[in-house]
């Protein structure tokens, strides 16, 4: 007996070449019906054994008599008819595969059957983009632009916009300043010339009026072949008038023959889908391969989310969800389309998340029966730590310590990420955890992201170190060959007790002789790849991750989902807000002022320029030539520093000791400073061209003052025509010290991707989602996820097999790199 899907190929074969380029072989096929009534009885056979074979709760049995009612005197009706009954045939076959498939996934026994299923579905969708009808070689190269290479990349690149073209209007109802769809008849079609300027222009009519479609750009042969006068021509654009005529610049257009049914049209009388483009494929072309890919692969979208659920949210079908998201229905909402709040958008959104958040489950349950250290926590070398600080740990630290040694002590490997802002005191409850680590005779690593901020931890870890006889060691690019040899020696045998270090500690002779504990500090500058290596130098350590760029709830929700969060939200006594106003480049002698007045109080300054990739040699020349300009003409009496990521590590070293010895009183830096450096008596800090800062960078960069008891200032001088939304993140700068609310704002301006920096951040490449838009929808989807994972911790039930092949198909290598963060 033939199978369900080999009927199904039988059934639709003759129908799709009937319906290829508008049905234009419809009249060239016979004797439908004999052969329809053949396959259906084949089909009512393959249903009944299926349902008995597979117990399936659903009978399809009222579809295939409709299928069978729509060829019943099939051959002898006219034109029209026929693709009307095809157009039904082809709904009540999307219906039947779409009740076969969930059935398939919804059936608890034949485990082997049902993943085969999944399995030849997923197997489908990863096929090359190259297999989609109308998609050859030259146009799969423009759509790896899109980095679009398999089917299923394609079905999920979703519209950006909706147009409603429903609805046409004659040409005397169509208003000019909007955007009109019209029919009528050409009358004139020729190439003009306005000046030296050459046109193409096609004058239009129907019975109550006429508008010109002009071409500026364009090949004009081509399009003289195309406008014949007489021809029906449908046409959508915005509507202007010139002078008494209405035109159309550049409209969108599509030719109709005498015969052609508007219902056939794919860009036209329907709500169309808008994509993001790329040169040389253009939205019609884009359609049409998107309508193929449908017809085609859609059936084998599937989403195997339990019934329950479905139900309890709401859930359509997946592949009904994602034909309407392409081409939705004439009923469909154009705003809440254009606004993703359709229910077809809806569903897509929801089951992305759905799958992220499970696999951030999975691997957070994964986190917790990974058998780890169980440390001993509050022994007398910690005890003695805190005695020795010169000051009171605030509540919020305490807090904090209380939750990293209750990880500590747990035979599960800890996973934390530590957020704080600027200066609110992480590294102490770092340290904390590493004196921890050490007394029970384990090795401790914090690797930091730069050079500057590993050397400023090691002198800062190395000093409170010494009072405790515990040895530390820095290891980073510039640590010269013999002395590398030598720590890494010490590293290797564990006789090293705290590694702090910079990339420099994942390479590959760096063996730790017995980690225990993996700090990573400003741990979004470091990619997943190096987060991950660090890790797997000791056997599941403890891994404290620690950041001073808040991180709102949303975000930590998708990028850190799998990390249990402690917060320091507290300041520690006496800590000032800094004072941040805006100056721009004609008030330069007021900041000047505002300098002077400084140093003559003793205290010093930074000035900071941003270093853009693109223009590096432009910036480093501008911060140079600031520097020697200051030193010359501005502040001849004080000493003038510079500071760039370009210097050599000895270099650096000398002019950071020089501000801090108060040599410098001035120091001209890029943004090297960014983070963890700290001069107690810089009271000003400086920032130029602070329109080219993201909000959160430049809340750091205003972290380096105001470390001491003095009060301290930032100034913003920026670009008097920049743009809005530089000036909105400047005057966020200007009412706010709260580093929470400036990461929301900063979140809000700049999304989700550039808010942490770069692809490496570990953000998940969602396709649909976004997580400031679909805030509500990531909350239910995350319930709903780790609800699952609570009663099934490895997706290890029967009824569950299926969902984790398609979670593992949808994240499973991406999540897995993500271990660490």
């Amino acid at each position: 007996m033939e199978s369900i899907a080999e009927i199904f190929k039988r059934i639709e074969a003759p129908l799709v070449f009937a319906s290829r380029d508008s049905y234009k072989n419809l009249s060239l096929i016979r004797d439908i019906e004999p052969l329809m009534r053949s396959l259906i009885l084949s089909l009512r056979g393959a249903m009944k054994a299926f349902e008995k074979n597979e117990c399936s709760r659903i009978s399809c049995e009222s579809v295939i008599s409709e299928l069978e009612s729509a060829f019943s005197g099939f051959d002898h009706l006219p034109l029209t008819d026929k693709r009307g009954r095809i157009e039904k045939a082809f709904a009540l076959l999307d219906e039947m595969n779409g009740l076969i498939s969930h059935s398939l996934l919804a059936y608890t026994g034949k485990e082997s059957i049902r993943m085969d299923f999944v399995r030849d579905c997923n197997a489908k969708l990863m096929l090359a983009v190259g297999s989609v009808r109308g998609v050859g070689q030259k146009i799969a190269r423009l759509l790896s632009k899109k980095s679009i290479s398999t089917v299923e990349d394609l079905l999920f690149f979703v519209p950006r916009r909706y147009e409603d073209r429903r609805f046409i209007k004659d040409i005397y109802s169509a208003k000019p300043g909007f955007r009109e769809t019209v029919m009528g008849e050409v009358r004139e079609a020729e190439t003009k010339y306005y000046g030296r300027k050459r046109v193409f222009e096609v004058t239009v009519g129907d019975t109550k009026g006429s508008l010109k479609a002009k071409w500026f750009k364009g090949r004009h042969e081509y399009l003289k072949k195309i406008f014949k006068k007489g021809r029906r021509v449908i046409m959508t654009g915005d509507l202007r008038s010139f002078y008494s005529d209405k035109e159309m610049i550049h409209p969108d257009f599509e030719i109709l023959d005498d015969d052609e049914d508007m219902g056939d049209l794919l860009h036209f009388k329907r709500i169309i889908p808008i994509y993001s483009e790329t040169e040389g494929l253009h939205q019609k072309y884009l359609r049409r391969i998107l309508f193929h890919a449908l017809q085609e692969y859609a059936k084998y979208v599937i989403s195997p989310i339990p019934e329950d659920i479905c139900r309890n949210r709401r859930l359509g079908y997946m592949r009904a969800a994602i034909q309407s998201v392409h081409f939705p229905g004439m009923d469909e909402n154009v705003i809440e389309l254009n606004e993703m709040r359709s229910e077809s958008q809806r569903r897509l959104i929801y089951d992305e998340l759905f799958f992220f958040q499970l696999g951030i489950a999975l691997k957070k349950k994964a986190n917790l029966v990974d058998v780890g250290i169980a440390f001993q926590t509050g022994g007398q070398l910690l005890g003695k730590f805190y005695n020795i600080l010169p000051f009171r740990l605030t509540a919020a630290q305490e807090r904090v310590i209380r939750e990293i040694e209750a990880d500590m002590r747990k035979r599960s490997s800890m996973n934390r990420l530590l957020q704080g802002d600027v200066g609110c005191g992480k590294t102490v409850v770092s340290m904390g955890a590493m004196i921890t680590a050490c007394e029970n005779g384990r090795q401790a690593a914090i690797m930091a992201p730069t050079e500057i901020l590993a050397e400023q931890h090691y002198h800062r870890i190395k000093g409170w170190a010494a009072e405790l006889g515990l040895e530390v060691v820095l290891l980073t690019g510039n640590t010269k060959y013999r002395e590398r040899r030598c720590i890494v020696k010490k590293i290797n045998d564990g006789t090293v007790c705290i590694v702090v270090g910079t990339h420099s500690l994942i390479q590959e002779d760096v063996a730790f002789g017995n980690l225990g504990l993996v700090i990573i500090d400003e741990q979004h500058r470091f990619g997943v790849i190096q987060r991950a290596t660090l890790r797997k130098k000791g056997v599941n350590p403890d891994v404290l991750v620690m950041t001073a760029t808040p991180i709102p709830r949303t975000l930590a929700m998708t990028v850190y989902g799998d990390l249990d969060i402690s917060i320091i939200d507290e300041y520690p006594p006496g800590r000032k807000e800094i004072f941040t106003k805006i100056f721009y480049e004609e008030q330069r002698s007021s900041v000047y002022n505002t300098i002077q007045r400084e140093l003559d109080k003793g205290n010093q300054v930074f000035i900071v320029y941003p270093l853009v990739e693109e223009s590096e040699n432009l910036d480093l020349k501008n911060a140079t030539e600031m520097a020697e300009h200051l030193q010359r003409e501005i502040f001849p009496s004080y000493r003038v520093g510079l500071i760039h990521g370009r210097m050599r590590g000895k270099e650096k070293d000398r002019i950071m000791a020089g501000f801090l010895g108060k040599e410098v009183h001035i120091l001209v830096s890029t943004t090297v400073i960014e983070v963890g450096i700290d001069i107690p008596d810089a009271s000003l800090m400086i920032i130029e061209h602070a329109e080219r800062f993201g909000l959160s960078q430049l809340h750091q960069l205003r972290g380096r003052v105001g470390r001491g008891d003095i009060p301290s200032s930032c100034i913003l001088i920026s670009s008097s025509d920049s743009s809005e939304e530089a000036k909105k993140r400047l005057c966020v700068m200007e009412k706010t010290n709260d580093g929470f609310k400036i990461a929301e704002e900063d979140l809000a301006i700049r999304g989700p991707g550039e808010f942490l920096g770069t692809r490496q951040s570990g953000i998940p490449d969602f396709r649909i989602a976004h997580i400031l838009r679909d805030v509500k929808l990531l909350y239910e989807a995350r319930a709903d996820a780790f609800s699952v994972i609570e009663n099934d911790p490895h997706l290890g039930k029967s009824e569950h097999a299926i969902l984790r092949e398609v979670l593992l198909h949808k994240w499973g290598q991406r999540l897995d790199l993500a271990r660490t963060g």
